[in-house]
């Protein structure tokens, strides 16, 4: 089985597929390297250290903390969030966008789109 296989194939061994009958993320067809594959170890470090302050929270309200203390650390973990969001934005024009341009035309355009479209998500957000 090729790697390709692997991964867009189910794997029978334990059980359905958990996105069976689930559109596709936008952008799931494209397979690695991602342009943030090079600091990837890094982000999963910062994802884990966020995923702390959540779990934070969750303590933060399981013990009754006055919520002005709990929605200081919602706006910390909301802000660690967006600088992740960032910095992957930056790597995806760097890497993916960038390479798109080298080729120019429609894969430019879709480049182009799917990065507008990123931007507008997270300046809504």
């Amino acid at each position: 089985m090729t790697t390709t296989q692997a991964r867009t194939e189910p794997d029978h061994a334990h059980g359905a597929d958990p996105h069976a009958g689930q559109a596709p993320a936008a952008g799931s067809g494209h397979h690695g390297p991602h342009g943030y594959s090079a600091q990837k170890d890094a982000h999963l470090k910062r994802l884990r250290r966020i995923e702390g302050q959540i779990r934070g929270l969750q303590r933060m309200v399981d013990e009754d903390v006055y919520c002005i203390d709990v929605l200081t650390q919602v706006s910390a973990g909301t802000k660690a969030l967006q600088s992740f969001a960032l910095s992957l934005l930056e790597e995806h024009l760097r890497h993916c966008v960038a390479a798109a341009a080298e080729e120019g035309g429609a894969e430019l355009e879709a480049k182009v789109a799917e990065a507008t479209a990123a931007i507008s998500r997270l300046l809504r957000s």
